[in-house]
């Protein structure tokens, strides 16, 4: 296996195995308890956070998991889709208390050792998109072989292996699995708050996978909504695992290939945009605005996916084997689609240039871990440019807006989803973590 490594400091199977890594692409018994625990000092909107409920009959090895509100009254109403595609499942649901929670909510997961380890430092772990901590930290393997970038699964993760190495391990969990990243942002700026207090540590080191990496970035470079809590100081080291740094384009760029597994009338069920508005089904077009990245009619579900976008067809092209390249990309009437294209979406709510403007403190120690395979099974790579299957490489290790020191890592061998848990991943992340 080869790996390449810079340093550097500047002045930033089936269906539903398919479904599962599209989703990504489109893209990852209780004690009822209630307590206020202070925000430190902020803009006097952002409230506090309250403890709603602890669980100690944790599945996948967690020890405990705690479920937090913030108090601020005007959070912004959650959207959700009728259909449920969207909505909290498994033990997170009974965690939440409801399939579809208030985006003020969040799960906190305790791992065995968070109160013992060794290292000072705590450790929190962010998940990516339409996923969840126990999948991605916890089980690579609970949803199947072939679900975490490899045919073979293991079934412990990151979670396992750092709190093995004397880590003090916290992950998590959004309300919204495809959240506006500016929410994100202000629950991991809580979930980092209720760190500390637990621990009496006065920062955490943050590793967060794929779109956790960009409201992670949000929050340590400020970039905060006018009601939101600007960065306080408290993250030591941040570690982005396949992190789209410079955005990324992937689904304006392969045409209708995705639409199949979204839009119900064909079948589809997946929890990721749509590029388009309109799609035909069987030869009919069937509209569902609401199944888009753009916000229009009142809906708006993927906004956090929006957020992250940019333009890479100067670069690399798009993908012309696909049907309706053309106007998927660039807007228009297509033969099965109708979408208002990357650029309409782009001016519409891309926060790309707006994070890579916001430099990230000299003081937080950046880590950009990314993959240089483009072969997660069952899954449409991304084919036009080195890429870890969703990722251009180019994109993951872009500083732009990283003046402090920052260490980048390409394993040549490790696609998206394997970055969270690949053994060389793992001991890469460790090291960075030190003591």
């Amino acid at each position: 296996m080869r790996i390449e490594h810079k340093t550097q400091r500047r002045p930033e199977r089936s269906i539903r195995n398919l479904g599962l890594f599209l989703r990504i692409t489109l893209a990852l018994a209780g004690i009822a308890c209630a307590s206020g625990l202070a925000a430190p000092a902020a803009a006097a909107s952002t409230g506090t956070v309250q403890l709603l409920a602890t669980y100690g009959s944790v599945q996948y090895g967690w020890q405990q998991v705690e479920l937090w509100q913030d108090t601020y009254s005007s959070w912004p109403q959650q959207q959700y889709l009728a259909d449920g595609r969207d909505d909290q499942t498994g033990q997170r649901a009974t965690f939440f208390g409801s399939a579809e929670p208030p985006g003020s909510q969040f799960l906190l997961y305790y791992a065995p050792g968070w109160n013992t380890g060794s290292h000072t430092t705590p450790v929190l772990l962010v998940m990516g998109a339409a996923d969840n901590v126990d999948r991605e930290f916890a089980d690579p393997d609970l949803n199947g072989s072939g679900t975490c970038g490899a045919l073979t699964c293991p079934t412990t993760g990151l979670m396992q292996y750092l709190s093995d190495n004397g880590y003090r391990v916290f992950a998590v969990n959004f309300a919204n699995p495809q959240g506006d990243n500016y929410e994100w942002a202000q629950t991991i700026a809580d979930a980092v708050e209720v760190i500390r207090q637990r621990t009496g540590a006065t920062k955490v080191d943050v590793v967060a996978w794929s779109k956790g990496a960009f409201p992670v970035r949000m929050y340590v470079a400020g970039v905060a909504p006018a009601w939101g809590r600007p960065y306080q100081g408290d993250v030591r080291k941040l570690i982005l695992l396949g992190g789209p740094n410079g955005g990324l384009d992937y689904i304006f760029a392969h045409g209708t290939q995705g639409d199949v597994l979204i839009y119900p009338e064909c079948g589809g069920s997946l929890n990721g945009p749509s590029p388009h508005t309109d799609y035909m089904c069987y030869g009919i077009f069937y509209h569902h605005p609401e199944l888009s990245i753009y916000a229009t009619e009142g809906h708006d579900v993927y906004a956090g996916q929006r957020q992250m976008l940019a333009r890479w067809d100067a670069t690399y092209g798009v993908d012309q084997t696909q049907q309706d390249w053309y106007t998927t990309y660039y807007g228009g009437q297509g033969f099965v689609s109708y979408g208002f294209g990357i650029q309409y979406a782009i001016d519409h709510g891309s926060l790309v240039s707006t994070v890579q403007s916001h430099l990230i403190p000299t003081l937080v120690s950046t880590y950009l871990l990314c993959g240089g395979s483009a072969d997660m099974p069952y899954f449409y790579n991304e084919n036009r440019g080195p890429s870890d299957g969703l990722v251009f490489e180019a994109s993951c290790l872009d500083t732009t807006g990283m003046p402090g020191p920052v260490s980048s890592t390409l394993v040549t061998n490790d696609n998206h989803l394997e970055l969270g848990w690949e053994s060389t991943a793992e001991i890469t992340i460790r090291d960075w973590l030190g003591n």
